[in-house]
Parts: C-alpha cells; structure tokens; sequence
C-alpha cells in the first residue's frame, strides 16, 4: 500500500521530467540547432524541465510529509497543475514555435507559488497525534 498518492504521482511526473529533459538535450536539440530560434527554443525547454524536476521532487517531499492533519495534498495539486500549465505550455512553445503559447506559462507560475505558499500554511497547521 502506498504512503501517500502524491508520492506515485511525484515519481511518474519525476521519470516523464528526466525523460523529456533527455529528449531536449539529443534528439530535439539535433533538430532546433539548425532553426533561427533554436536556441531561445532549447533556452524554453530547458527551462521547462528545470521547474519540471523542481516541482516533482517537491511532490514527492509533499508525499513523505504527509500525515494526519497536515493538509499537503492540495500543494502537491498545485505543483502538478504548475508542471503541466508552465512547463507545459514552455515544451510546446519550443515543439512548435508559437510563441502565444506563453500566454499560459503565468498561470502555471500561479499554481507554483500557490503551491509553496500552501506548504508554507502546511508547516504551520500541527498535525493530529492519532496513529493510522
């Protein structure tokens, strides 16, 4: 039985980040070097899975935190809509180069700061001393 389903969902988003910076760094930065703006395109998707990888480990940090009375579950929420709006929004910028995609980006920095902030109010609230 798992601890926590922040800790599974943490771990998929922390292999899809590895993966994804993998591809940026061979196959896609092979393709985007020839391109006129290839290189703000790999600056994006480097970005994307710095804040990606950020985020997932915050996740999992998130899992292994959680315990009765500690309201964790809406950051780690946060954190994952922040991954899929901001880096999201930054990997298809650079697979596609429509760059009024970035128009979603803000709001996935949004959720990354309403993530921290809900960790910040986490830390504050006592968790229960029942025993589960």
């Amino acid at each position: 039985m798992t601890k926590h389903p922040l800790l599974v969902l943490g771990g998929v988003l922390g292999a899809l980040g590895v993966g994804l910076g993998a591809f940026g760094a061979h196959a896609l930065k092979a393709t985007l070097e020839a391109a006129e703006d290839g290189p703000a395109r790999l600056a994006w998707w480097h970005t994307a899975t710095q804040y990606h990888l950020w985020h997932a480990l915050l996740i999992v940090a998130l899992g292994v935190w959680a315990e009765p009375g500690r309201r964790v579950g809406a950051a780690g929420i946060s954190a994952a809509v922040g991954i899929l709006l901001f880096s999201g929004s930054l990997y298809a910028m650079t697979l596609t180069g429509i760059r009024a995609l970035g128009a979603v980006t803000p709001l996935g920095g949004a959720a990354f700061i309403l993530a921290w902030v809900l960790v910040a109010l986490a830390g504050r609230s006592r968790p229960s001393t029942a025993q589960t």
